[in-house]
């Protein structure tokens, strides 16, 4: 019992701390956001140091991939801007604990998989659709990206990890453009096409961050052990190398 209340809390934590650093952002200056985003390096550190090397690899990646598609939609594109007008220095660690969290949120709801994946396929949809017909700002392009998003969670091998991160990046967007932490363009600059604030479809460009993590994480971890002459946590305990297939690498136990 105790043992399967940990994930439970590890979300309730992530999404408190999450919250919390964007309520605290609202009002920061500049040097004040510096020391958040120090603070949330620091965090993303502890935790780190916390969970299996494959996975550590995953959050990084994750925070790889993501600090990219943010100076590409941010920055150069101007998809969407931060209050300063800048990229926060907590944005990439938050990346990381974002991802942590909905990997900790997959595995509380193990036994319900298919309700979670089936619950965030349905709150996309929707959100999709209401974006194109009775919402304020008319959401053509963020509509785009929900049937991506399905495609990940019909076909992906991932499937929970990838819903419960949409559930996660769902809330965070609503929260964040409320509070006025960042906002999206009206339209997308270039193009003119309706964009909403938060789009409908943002949050299939975090699963594919999530993706692209879950793939290279394997290769990334292997590289570093041949470099460093360091066994598998299998060989270093004996196990069969028959015992831990590579796809535990990419799907945590309990979690499809």
């Amino acid at each position: 019992m105790a043992r399967a209340a940990v994930p439970a809390v590890a979300t309730a934590a992530g999404a408190a701390y999450l919250a919390a650093l964007l309520a605290l952002d609202h009002a920061a200056t500049y040097p004040e956001q510096l020391a958040l985003g120090a603070f949330t390096w620091c965090v993303l550190a502890a935790v780190l140091t916390r969970v299996p090397s494959e996975r550590r690899a995953q959050a990084l990646g994750v925070v790889l991939f993501a600090t990219v598609g943010e100076v590409t939609g941010s920055l150069i594109w101007g998809v969407y801007s931060y209050r300063l007008h800048n990229l926060p220095l907590f944005v990439p660690p938050a990346h990381g604990l974002v991802y942590l969290t909905g990997l900790a949120l997959a595995t509380a709801v193990a036994r319900h998989a298919r309700v979670l994946v089936a619950a965030a396929a349905v709150a996309a949809a929707t959100w999709g659709l209401l974006g194109l017909t009775v919402l304020p700002r008319r959401d053509v392009a963020g509509a785009v990206g929900v049937p991506l998003l399905l495609v990940f969670l019909w076909r992906g091998s991932n499937r929970s990890i990838y819903a419960a991160v949409f559930l996660v990046v769902a809330s965070l967007e609503f929260y964040g453009t409320a509070i006025g932490t960042w906002r999206w363009a009206r339209e997308l600059p270039g193009l003119g096409i309706p964009d909403g604030n938060p789009p409908s479809g943002v949050a299939s460009g975090y699963v594919w961050f999530d993706v692209m993590a879950l793939l290279t994480a394997p290769l990334a971890v292997a590289f570093v052990r041949r470099r460093t002459g360091q066994k598998s946590e299998s060989e270093a305990s004996g196990a069969p190398r028959c015992a831990r297939p590579s796809s535990v690498i990419v799907r945590p136990r309990g979690v499809r």
